[in-house]
């Protein structure tokens, strides 16, 4: 999905800036499935813009300079609706970590260590953002979702930490290590 659709997206829960929409998918509705930056979002609220699909408000701020909110218009949510009855594409997942892990092999064992207890640590602060998120007054949609995502960290979390003697090799021999990691800390 476009980072325009997601723009879209997330004004459909409610105005917002191009800040807030960044903070939806990076620790909001959206940070467990779905990752944009600035980069990506402000190009895309403009054009967006442009094209009638949203409109935009200067808000005053005292000390600091005019906040602009968007809002979605009619045009706008009929093209978010448009893209949600299209065919999803494949979800592809990208992961620099995994992929350092994949060459395991290579690093050296102090490095390898690092990249695994950063793996885990990733995991349990989603896990955690998660399950600090309240989605009880939430469409069914929404808290299926959040609960898939619960469940994807959940059973990730609990492979890696099986599984940590596996990758780390002899040197997560260690017994100070496994007992961190069986008790849920670094």
């Amino acid at each position: 999905m476009d980072t325009k659709t997601l723009c879209l997206g997330a004004l459909s829960l409610g105005d917002a800036s191009g800040y807030e929409i960044k903070k939806m998918f990076e620790e909001g509705p959206f940070s467990h499935f779905y990752d944009a930056g600035f980069g990506s979002i402000y190009p895309a609220l403009n054009s967006l813009l442009e094209d009638g699909y949203v409109t935009c408000q200067e808000m005053e701020q005292v000390g600091r300079p005019a906040k602009k909110v968007y809002s979605l218009t009619e045009a706008g949510r009929a093209s978010l609706h448009k893209q949600l009855h299209t065919v999803p594409a494949k979800d592809h997942i990208r992961s620099d970590m995994a992929t350092m892990m994949f060459f395991g092999h290579l690093l050296d064992p102090r490095q390898k260590d690092l990249v695994f207890e950063s793996y885990i640590d990733q995991f349990r602060d989603k896990l955690r953002c998660l399950h600090e998120t309240d989605v009880s007054d939430a469409p069914a949609e929404r808290q299926f979702i959040h609960g898939l995502g619960v469940a994807l960290y959940e059973t990730a979390l609990d492979y890696l930490e099986k599984g940590a003697d596996v990758f780390l090799g002899e040197q997560s021999g260690e017994p100070e290590q496994s007992k961190k990691r069986a008790a849920g800390g670094a």
